[in-house]
């Protein structure tokens, strides 16, 4: 099995403070995230592991709507700090 290791983006010191925070909750699923892709890409068939990975991937995106809706500049600070692409938007 390999272990990934995963460097933190955002000091210690705030993530101690800001536990409950949205972006501190995205970047604990985003290294999530990461680490299962890795987990998948060793064990196609791990299913289990897929419908986890489905969840953590919804819960992001929910969290990534709510924040986009609340405050635009924390969150295109937070998808450039964490190098992740901005989900499409429906615009009628």
């Amino acid at each position: 099995m390999v272990k990934n290791t995963f460097i933190s983006v955002s000091p210690q010191e705030e993530k101690e403070e800001n536990k409950g925070s949205v972006e501190f909750q995205v970047f604990n699923f985003t290294n999530k995230i990461r680490r299962l892709t890795s987990h998948l890409e060793l064990h196609k068939k791990d299913f289990l592991s897929q419908r986890g990975l489905r969840k953590i991937l919804g819960k992001r995106q929910r969290l990534l709507a709510y924040l986009s809706k609340k405050n635009r500049v924390r969150y295109k600070k937070l998808i450039d700090q964490l190098d992740i692409r901005e989900p499409k938007t429906h615009q009628f």
